[in-house]
């Protein structure tokens, strides 16, 4: 959620960002509104404050009033109190309506994107930030897409999943369960390793938690929901882990904490036509692990820097060829100031496919879960937060499945190995 503070101090710095995401004009103009709201709200809260001074003042001098005698003076108070107060009421219910009011405006905007997010209505403005230079991988004559190849070595059955439970829930079975075990492991193995605490976090979360990520109001349709128990089934482990610190103060010291954890996602934004839908390219669960930093804002780009590398390095032991997106600002989700996403190519579908992104969310997510930390003033200060997929693994599967295939199976990169327990699917 954006401060009101920074749009009102620099509000044309702010629609000339906003207008990086190609807003409506109604939606841009909802910035000036929060100003309004906030102007009226400072002006309620003024008058409310007066007339709670003048009530208290008043009761003071009645007391003095009934002690010197003078009854009808003091009763004639006792009308002019209970007036300010019916008019305290009143303007306590303004300030409500005024504050809520406020909420519904911020809540509707998006997070400002950073200056280096450019320009662009879609994914295909996006911005190649490093491409792959290395070789792309040479498949035999008989080489197949994923979707043909689980089938071949009985690793997922999608029809089985339509069964049990319906269209994008894929089931895995026997070496396809192991692979993705193994990855599993390997992620969170690698996380640990570069200093991230791991969690099991609860796979559901209330609206309180949706909406201090950003998910709510914006991603209600895409989230599963239990009406009964109002709470939503996560679509990715960022709510819970991010989650961890709402409500928080924080000590300058505590910088930067580090979570990650392997949850299932679930998604109800699945397609059901086309290749690019097609096998494990999009479902609506899937495994993910996820990494999660809280820190100083001053250290927060740097940080993304080292997400970055983190997610990189994942790619390079998989021995996939990947590249690096810069998102346009149309591309941008609504939480995210700077967004990267990692693409693997896959060589039998002839595409890439997205397997991570990696975000800073600056204030925008700390401003809703009220996350602060203490600066060198003892002043409370928002933090920033930043996530990033280490990895989603229905995709990974899929490529892995692709790149690797030979003639004679399907070869186990040498990193994950010693989790799977075979070098090869055959």
């Amino acid at each position: 959620m954006l401060q009101v503070s920074v749009i009102r101090d620099h509000l044309d710095e702010v629609k000339k960002a906003m207008s990086k995401r190609n807003l409506p004009a109604e939606q841009i103009a909802l910035l000036d509104k929060a100003i309004v709201l906030d102007d009226k709200r400072k002006s309620v809260q003024l008058e409310l404050d007066q007339n709670l001074a003048a009530v208290n003042s008043i009761s003071k001098d009645i007391g003095k009033l009934f002690a010197t005698g003078e009854k009808e003076a003091a009763i004639a108070k006792k009308a002019e109190v209970a007036n300010f107060k019916d008019k305290s009421k009143d303007l306590d219910a303004t300030l409500k309506e005024t504050l809520d009011d406020l909420q519904e405006v911020l809540f509707a905007l998006p997070n400002k994107p950073h200056n280096s997010v450019p320009l662009g209505s879609s994914e295909e403005n996006n911005e190649v930030a490093k491409a792959w230079d290395g070789d792309m991988p040479q498949l035999h004559d008989e080489a197949l897409p994923h979707w043909e190849l689980g089938e071949k070595y009985n690793l997922f059955d999608l029809k089985l999943g339509v069964r049990i439970t319906g269209a994008g829930f894929p089931l895995y079975r026997g070496k396809g369960a192991r692979l993705q075990r193994a990855l599993i492991n390997f992620f969170i193995d690698e996380a640990v390793a570069a200093g991230y605490e791991e969690i099991m976090p609860p796979h559901l979360v209330n609206a309180d938690s949706a909406m201090g990520t950003g998910s709510l109001p914006d991603k209600e349709g895409q989230m599963y929901y239990m009406e009964k128990d109002d709470l939503y089934l996560i679509p990715t482990a960022e709510l819970p882990l991010t989650n961890i610190v709402r409500g928080d103060i924080l000590k300058s010291e505590d910088f930067p904490l580090k979570y990650t954890g392997h949850t299932p996602c679930f998604r109800r934004e699945a397609g059901s036509y086309g290749a690019d839908v097609k096998g494990l390219n999009r479902v609506h669960q899937f495994d993910k692990v996820e990494i999660v930093q809280i820190q100083h804002p001053d250290k927060s780009y740097e940080t993304l820097d080292e997400m970055k590398s983190h997610i990189e390095l994942l790619l390079q032991k998989l021995e996939l060829p990947y590249r690096i997106l810069r998102l346009c600002g149309g591309d941008l989700t609504f939480a995210s100031a700077l967004t990267f996403d990692f693409e693997v190519y896959s060589a039998a579908q002839k595409r890439w496919l997205e397997v991570s992104s990696v975000s800073n969310f600056e204030t925008f997510q700390a401003n809703r879960l009220k996350t602060r930390y203490k600066d060198a003033n003892g002043k409370s200060q928002l933090v920033h937060t930043l996530n990033g997929s280490a990895l989603a693994l229905a995709r990974i599967v899929a490529s892995l499945l692709e790149n690797h295939q030979t003639p004679d199976g399907i070869v186990i990169p040498q990193a994950l190995r010693k989790y799977t327990g075979f070098d090869i699917i055959n």
